[in-house]
């Protein structure tokens, strides 16, 4: 699926292009406008920052968990804790899920508590667009559609595009 995204300067460019790719038979599930009055980008899903938080998670935790398996695994190696009796190899094992464990709590508690990590920086420019009184429109479909609507796109007022 490729994609194109226009940024306009005011409302009455984008109502403008949005009516001449209309004139052109594309349909509102290949284009939308988002600015003030139409769509955002929580309408359009642009911007999810739970998904965004479980993926901090993930990356995170990727490197957290193995550490402290392994700082688990030696804490309870050269401390001798005992949880179970007269089996060091299945201590050290327990230390190491312990430890294994606190890394993954620590890594959702750090995303979790911090400010929105940002991973798709794109999205937060789509946002910055639109707070400051711009709109977008995004047309989505195969290339030739695309090429299609960038053509005409570039006929009016527009600022930027990104495909």
């Amino acid at each position: 699926m490729n994609y194109l995204i226009a940024v306009y300067p005011n409302r009455l460019q984008a109502l403008s292009a949005f009516t001449a790719l209309e004139k052109e038979s594309f349909s509102s599930a290949q284009i939308s406008i988002l600015g003030e009055g139409y769509k955002d980008t929580d309408d359009y899903g642009i911007i999810q920052p739970n998904l965004q938080n479980l993926n901090s998670i993930q990356s995170l935790a990727y490197w957290l968990v193995p550490c402290g398996f392994a700082a688990g695994y030696t804490l309870f190696f050269f401390t001798n804790i005992e949880i179970i009796t007269a089996a060091n190899f299945i201590n050290w094992i327990i230390g190491g899920l312990f430890g294994a464990i606190f890394s993954l709590l620590s890594a959702f508690f750090i995303v979790s508590n911090t400010d929105s990590v940002v991973t798709n920086e794109d999205a937060w420019l789509y946002q910055k667009c639109l707070n400051s009184g711009k709109y977008l429109i995004f047309v989505s479909g195969t290339e030739e559609l695309v090429k299609k609507a960038t053509s005409i796109l570039y006929s009016f007022d527009i600022e930027d595009v990104l495909t």
